[in-house]
């Protein structure tokens, strides 16, 4: 993935997950993430929208998980942020080329074939898992 999406995602999760049942500021995570708290509020939004989280408005608002950290996979996470192939964008070849005429079409199974990797192997991963790795 060539963006920083998935890493604020699991990190905004492991938050709330750390965190539970408080309610967590969009200010408190991007202190924790040292980023904007406007990036933090869309990711949540996000996540809100694919069910992974929740939140309440207002003074005493905040947010918190919509479900417990071991009901969610962590190819949940990806899939919810996933923009662009994981290995990037292929070339602009040329067509007249014998190689160039092909190669992104084998590229573009290679790069199939690698996400597909990491996704299965992100889905054997649950949120819970994750977070006990933090002491």
């Amino acid at each position: 993935m060539n963006n920083g999406r998935f890493a604020t995602a699991l990190h905004i999760l492991t938050l709330l997950a750390k965190q539970e049942p408080e309610l967590l500021s969009s200010e408190y995570m991007a202190g924790s993430i040292n980023i904007n708290p406007v990036l933090v509020r869309k990711e949540l939004s996000n996540l809100r929208n694919l069910g992974l989280v929740t939140s309440k408005e207002g003074k005493n608002g905040g947010s918190t998980l919509a479900k417990p950290a071991d009901q969610i996979l962590l190819s949940e996470v990806y899939n919810a942020v996933r923009q662009v192939p994981l290995l990037g964008r292929s070339n602009d070849p040329n067509p007249k080329c014998p190689v160039g005429k092909q190669i992104n079409n084998h590229i573009g199974e290679l790069y199939l074939d690698a996400e597909e990797a990491l996704v299965q192997k992100l889905g054997k991963q649950t949120l819970a898992d994750f977070v006990n790795r933090f002491s």
